[in-house]
């Protein structure tokens, strides 16, 4: 008699690789989230950055600054160029020498260990976690 061979995967093989491969994606998408929330986070400080120019600039005209946020002339949120929300910007503490800009998190972000960002006409950094570690 002659031995029938067969091939392919059996059902143990089958359900070895596919816990392995759920294992690996276990790892993998936890440090996928963080570092969409690093991107993003560093795309709102750059928009607080050119916000903060903006101020700047709307000052060696005016000699004061102004919330341009609320007139009309700077985006809101972050991503400037919309999409999903992530960061709510704002303007606070405005005077003629002074201004807080606010980067609120939002949507995606607002389980980003950072939280709020801050920056004020000094430059001074702030953030919900370590400066450090938040503006890079």
């Amino acid at each position: 008699m002659i031995a029938k061979h067969t091939t392919g995967f059996t059902l143990i093989e089958l359900m070895i690789a596919v816990a392995i491969v759920g294992i690996l994606a276990s790892i993998a998408y936890p440090s996928y989230v963080n570092q969409m929330q690093k991107t993003r986070r560093a795309d709102c400080e750059g928009t607080l950055m050119q916000l903060a120019g903006a101020m700047e600039r709307d000052f060696s005209r005016n000699n004061k600054y102004r919330d341009i946020v609320t007139l009309g002339n700077f985006s809101n949120q972050c991503p400037i160029d919309g999409g999903t929300k992530t960061y709510g910007l704002s303007v606070s503490a405005v005077t003629d020498t002074t201004y807080t800009l606010t980067a609120a998190p939002a949507g995606p972000q607002a389980s980003d260990s950072c939280g709020t960002l801050t920056l004020t006409n000094r430059m001074d950094k702030g953030s919900g976690g370590a400066v450090a570690d938040c503006w890079k």
